[in-house]
């Protein structure tokens, strides 16, 4: 149930607590580990895929709301996962599945969600929260259970007033730096795979790691590329002595506009020619390096349902999201990158969210550099967008065409 804070204090030292920073408090049941979280707290619209959301790592310091009512019924597997941790702060469900059933789970959610140590709620009218957040945009918000209820000293149940004041006492989101967090700490390479397995690489592609989806090497391998995975401490100097054919930033967490050693590099990343593909955190990058701002999204895009219409075709794909943040640029019209007076040539929105008309992609025309704000590596998600892939080699044969011609 869910109660107001003239009514707080309803519950019992078995139930769990959602407090948002509005004051508004919801009562129900404990799920996964107990204790106390904090986060942005965002929800998800995926009906399938819950592991895969666990696990991405843009979700870092976010807790997240399962609008699907029923979850954990498949279990956990060992091939699902996005990375090696799950990285939401915080989970939220309406109705934990009693049983798990499916021929690949290796184990239950609920285990795995403890063993983790990811403290979550359940039983709780997640409709009404999602309705609310829609209307009030995402926010702070705390979880608290067992001991996490209690005063330290009296052991008395805590009022709702010392829980919202812990809550407000926590970072927002916006102004938080935390791809580092999530980066690769050592560099790794994933060589070509399928029909490319054994085979000498078509290409060399740098991916600078920023909360990257372990679907992003398998696709990058699938169409005969070595990829070299490093940390985003990594400097442009050691991208370039592994003498990449293109270079990719991956998703991530947090604020673009804390990002400026990430936009420097990439600045040189485009000036050096290399040519260049962003997703979600990287396509924000790249936005901020061509001269446009960004901006917070009063909910975000969050979900395996996202109508997007790519502008230079006209096909409308259903896209996997995962973003708070977006890029500030003229839709319809193809301008000259704002940085320093159009140093990097004409540049158009090449995506556009048909929900909202938020900006999805951007296309730069005098250099081959291109980048779309969802998943095209979408796992239990759509995958109408993968050809994106493709138009990255595309671009780098191109290039290497040209450096052969001139």
């Amino acid at each position: 149930m869910d109660c107001s804070d003239t009514a707080f204090g309803r519950y019992m030292t078995t139930d769990a607590v959602l407090v948002l920073e509005d004051g508004q408090v919801y009562v129900g049941a404990p799920y996964g580990a107990t204790g106390s979280t904090f986060g942005e707290i965002v929800f998800s619209t995926g009906m399938t895929g819950y592991q895969e959301t666990l696990t991405d790592p843009s979700y870092d310091r976010q807790i997240v709301v399962q609008t699907f009512p029923h979850i954990g019924n498949t279990g956990v597997n060992d091939d699902d996962p996005e990375s090696s941790n799950i990285w939401v702060a915080g989970y939220v469900v309406r109705e934990p599945s009693a049983i798990t059933s499916n021929w690949r789970a290796d184990g239950d959610l609920d285990d795995d969600l403890v063993a983790h140590g990811i403290v979550g709620i359940s039983g709780i009218d997640t409709r009404k929260l999602v309705r609310h957040l829609r209307s009030a945009g995402v926010m702070r918000a705390g979880i608290f259970s067992a001991d996490a209820l209690l005063d330290p000293s009296t052991r008395a149940l805590r009022s709702v007033s010392s829980l919202v004041q812990e809550v407000k006492a926590t970072p927002q989101m916006q102004g938080r730096r935390l791809y580092d967090e999530v980066s690769v700490k050592q560099a790794y390479t994933v060589e070509p795979a399928g029909d490319f397995a054994g085979k000498e690489p078509l290409f060399t592609v740098v991916a600078v790691d920023l909360g990257l989806k372990l679907m992003t090497p398998r696709l990058m391998a699938e169409r005969g590329c070595r990829l070299h995975v490093v940390p985003s401490s990594t400097t442009f100097d050691q991208i370039q002595a592994l003498h990449p054919d293109g270079v990719f930033f991956s998703n991530g967490p947090g604020d673009p506009e804390q990002a400026q050693p990430m936009v420097d590099l990439l600045r040189k990343v485009l000036d050096a020619g290399y040519p260049f593909f962003g997703i979600c955190f990287g396509n924000q990058l790249f936005g901020r390096a061509l001269g446009f701002g960004t901006y917070k999204l009063k909910f975000g895009h969050r979900g395996a349902n996202q109508p997007v219409k790519d502008m230079t075709t006209g096909k409308v794909e259903i896209t996997t999201h995962n973003h708070g943040f977006a890029v500030d640029a003229p839709i319809g019209t193809t301008v000259s990158a704002p940085y320093d007076d159009g140093h990097f040539g004409k540049v158009f929105v090449s995506h556009i969210d048909l929900n909202d008309n938020v900006v999805e992609g951007l296309q730069c025309v005098d250099i081959p550099a291109f980048s779309v704000q969802y998943h095209p590596e979408a796992a239990a998600g759509p995958h109408d967008a993968a050809y994106l892939f493709d138009r990255f080699v595309d671009l780098m044969t191109s290039a290497r065409r040209e450096q052969h011609n001139a």
